[in-house]
């Protein structure tokens, strides 16, 4: 399993991937929102969306668990 973890202080303004989905190298998995600009959240390795730690709207701070990615 694969860590994706947020690189900022920010809203999540979107998730973009679904739970199950596959993912490619570099595929969004959601859109933080700080200071009114948009950073999205990739995915740096191929794999399954097994889990998701956030909804929208939620506040992260750098270091929080976005999402588990199943490279198997």
């Amino acid at each position: 399993m694969h860590e994706i973890r947020a690189q900022i202080a920010a809203n999540v303004w979107q998730i973009v991937a679904e739970l199950g989905t596959m993912v490619a190298e570099g595929d969004d998995i959601a859109i933080l929102e700080s200071m009114k600009m948009e950073i999205p959240v990739t995915t740096p390795v191929p794999g399954v969306v097994r889990e998701l730690h956030v909804e929208a709207s939620q506040q992260v701070a750098e270091g929080d668990l976005i999402a588990l990615i199943d490279e198997s």
